[in-house]
């Protein structure tokens, strides 16, 4: 294991995005400030971002994901390729209006086209990466910064899942054949990332708790695909985008939703539990168990040795942060089924996956980080 391997602190990545930022993404739509005038602000905001993570003590930072309109938006502003749609700030304010936190979401899918990812978009022609986003993201944060950076950003997973197959039947003929293409390119970028000195990059794959929730499991089959094969199709193509690169810490995070304190599936980790933990080669394990809907910690017990779960126990989707205490006892209840050694705590995922945030304050994110650094210490000193 590396030296990133077994930090116990760990951070998902999104933070809140201040109300300047997003008056300026608005202002931005409205061309009312340019390109410069857009970075200045965000350059501000990853850096307060960056001074939260430090001032708490997190092992491990991000920017934040300040730069981005939503965690998935990484991926399909690097490309050209996709059926274009909107891709302003009021699309995603639109998106979630009237949200009920803890409520499930599903949008609708005859709502306006938006961003390719964020929603299931066709391609017009084959995708070929024209910006590494991510790599420009950890070059200013890492500067900035004085504790290691770790970059996010969707892996190909989730990039498979919110792909319009009929719609791209001329240019990609099945989702392999896609696949290998998304694998390519983001491996185009975790080649500039590791060039440049980054020695953690976490993989976004929200995807693979469909195999867990029954509705997204219906939807597949309605949308005549084979969920076996789809699973197997985007373990392999998330293997192959991590394979090769030594010295370097690969996380992947597993989560059930995360949109303007709403969620997205339900159901625990059992059915997926073994082929998922013996069959990916990430380091790290970063796993949503905030909530019953993440059922028990008994899947931890397939968990192979060398690789570390780190237990998103904390809640970004309500201003309550349970005690020092309780947690210490949720940590002692994985430990049964997984050795102290191999475990680590976040919060259960980002703050803010798309610019419109959860429904907390500031404060309440605050409280929350410096819960994880203040149960990591009393667990691992």
């Amino acid at each position: 294991m590396g030296p990133l391997d077994s930090i116990r602190t760990d951070v998902i990545g999104s933070l809140l995005r201040p109300d300047y930022l997003k008056e300026a993404y608005r202002q931005h739509a409205a061309g009312q400030l340019d390109a410069d005038g857009l970075r200045a602000v965000q350059d501000r905001a990853v850096r307060e971002a960056i001074a939260l993570q430090e001032a708490v003590g997190l092992d491990v930072i991000t920017d934040g994901e300040q730069r981005r309109l939503n965690f998935q938006d990484v991926f399909s502003n690097s490309v050209v390729g996709y059926a274009q749609g909107r891709t302003d700030i009021a699309f995603h304010e639109q998106r979630v209006a009237g949200a009920q936190p803890l409520r499930r979401f599903d949008f609708a899918p005859d709502e306006e086209p938006g961003p390719a990812v964020v929603q299931r978009r066709p391609v017009v022609e084959r995708l070929r990466l024209v910006r590494n986003t991510p790599l420009e993201e950890y070059r200013f944060a890492s500067a900035v910064a004085t504790r290691p950076v770790k970059v996010t950003f969707i892996g190909p997973e989730r990039i498979g899942q919110r792909w319009d197959r009929a719609g791209s039947a001329p240019v990609y003929a099945d989702l392999r054949a896609f696949l290998a293409e998304v694998v390519a390119i983001e491996r185009e970028i975790v080649r500039g990332l590791v060039d440049a000195g980054c020695r953690y990059v976490h993989i976004d794959a929200p995807g693979y708790t469909a195999y867990v929730d029954a509705p997204s499991l219906a939807q597949m089959r309605a949308r005549g695909e084979d969920p076996a094969d789809n699973l197997a199709a985007s373990l392999a193509a998330d293997n192959a985008l991590i394979a090769d690169f030594p010295g370097v810490t690969f996380g992947i995070h597993l989560c059930r939703g995360n949109q303007r304190s709403m969620w997205h599936r339900e159901g625990s980790y059992d059915a997926i539990a073994e082929q998922l933990f013996n069959t990916l080669q990430h380091q790290r394990f970063l796993l949503e168990y905030d909530s019953d809907r993440a059922g028990g910690f008994e899947p931890l017990r397939f968990v192979p040795k060398g690789k570390v779960v780190v237990l998103g126990l904390i809640s970004t989707k309500v201003p309550e942060t349970p005690s020092v205490d309780a947690l210490c006892r949720r940590i002692d209840e994985a430990a049964r089924y997984l050795s102290l050694e191999q475990l680590a705590i976040s919060t259960q995922c980002g703050f803010a996956s798309d610019v419109v945030g959860n429904l907390i304050t500031p404060d309440d994110q605050r409280r929350k980080l410096e819960r994880v650094v203040e149960v990591a210490r009393r667990v691992w000193g």
